[in-house]
């Protein structure tokens, strides 16, 4: 049996649907390891915390204030996708210095947070 795991998929900021064009990354996690090597052998690993973000393209309909979405902070940005596994990325700011394709009517947008939480719908 087939089943869907990619494709379709829903974003929200504080419960307002974004109008999302493609290419969603969701980087849930909270810390970043590298294995460290001496001359001699593999010593461990070091650990650093790490800054979760959610990342799309988004349609730049007439309705879409670009200002407002680059002026939001301390929101919660919700991506549902096709898998069945939602995130909920919180007390997130937008990066900005968004920069809009005016060919394409497109513009890329990156939430940066807190947490990342993952749960399955």
């Amino acid at each position: 049996m087939a089943i869907r795991f990619a494709g379709v998929a829903l974003v929200k900021t504080d419960g307002r649907n974004i109008p999302l064009r493609g290419n969603l990354t969701v980087s849930p996690n909270s810390v970043e390891r590298t294995m460290l090597a001496g001359q001699d052998a593999i010593h461990g690993y070091q650990e650093l915390p790490r800054v979760p973000f959610i990342e799309l393209d988004m349609s730049t309909l007439p309705e879409v204030d670009i200002e407002d979405i680059e002026a939001q902070v301390d929101v919660t940005v919700v991506a549902q996708l096709a898998n069945g596994k939602q995130y909920s990325l919180s007390q997130a700011t937008c990066r900005g210095g968004i920069e809009i394709n005016a060919r394409d009517g497109q513009c890329r947008v990156r939430w940066e947070g807190v947490v990342c939480e993952e749960m399955t719908l």
